[in-house]
């Protein structure tokens, strides 16, 4: 069986973390799958989707982290080429990927104690996101 359903999120820009857990089991309860797998995506090519223990230190040390690894910079060629100042967003975001798989077992995210799944806004504007869950399985 195969459920899919989308949620919306909207941003302030760069570097805001959202834990998007409780949307992702909502719709994984209303596909009534019980074994299986989730599959979130962030359509889009600045988001970035992971899981995390979504706390305050790892919420600001993560985007932090991924600015000394790929700073905002005019260098890029994507900024030669648009001259948008995201091209740093596309590459962190790239990094991170779009996109996670959740096991569920028993109607239910199969997730650490202290793991959550993250949406991260890579881009420099606030935004407008739109999330696909997959839910496979019986």
């Amino acid at each position: 069986m195969v459920h899919q359903q989308q949620f919306q999120l909207q941003t302030d820009g760069h570097r805001q973390m959202k834990n998007i857990t409780d949307q992702v089991a909502q719709v994984v309860r209303r596909s009534g799958i019980s074994t299986g797998v989730a599959q979130v995506f962030c359509v889009g090519s600045t988001g970035a989707i992971g899981a995390i223990e979504f706390e305050p230190g790892l919420v600001r040390d993560l985007p932090e982290m991924l600015d000394r690894l790929i700073p905002p910079s005019r260098d890029y060629g994507h900024e030669q080429a648009w001259h948008d100042g995201n091209g740093h967003s596309h590459l962190q975001a790239t990094l991170l990927g779009p996109s996670l798989a959740v096991p569920i077992a028993e109607g239910q995210l199969v997730l650490g104690t202290w793991q959550q799944v993250f949406f991260l806004e890579c881009d420099i504007r606030p935004r407008q996101r739109t999330m696909v869950v997959t839910v496979l399985g019986e």
